[in-house]
């Protein structure tokens, strides 16, 4: 926990993790694979935000944040975290 990178994926993956244990009750609305996709999204921009600052490298900062929007993208748009269930 020393870069922004890792405060915010974990902030982002925590939620997730909230998301997916509020969901797990009741009928089923989401499918697993759809929460791996997210989680998966979150330890590469990670990982590819602590390469940046590692090698000092604007192009890994550049897909870092492109794949950290593209997953926060997923989150609203695949898993609607602020929607209404369905009947």
């Amino acid at each position: 926990m020393e870069t922004p990178y890792d405060w915010v994926t974990i902030i982002i993956f925590a939620g997730l993790i909230v998301l997916f244990l509020q969901r797990s009750q009741g009928v089923a609305r989401d499918h697993l694979w759809q929460y791996l996709v997210a989680a998966v999204g979150c330890a590469t921009t990670n990982y590819l935000g602590n390469e940046a600052l590692k090698l000092d490298s604007t192009a890994y900062h550049m897909a870092a944040i492109a794949l950290g929007a593209a997953t926060l993208g997923f989150i609203w748009f695949a898993l609607r975290p602020f929607s209404e269930p369905s009947d």
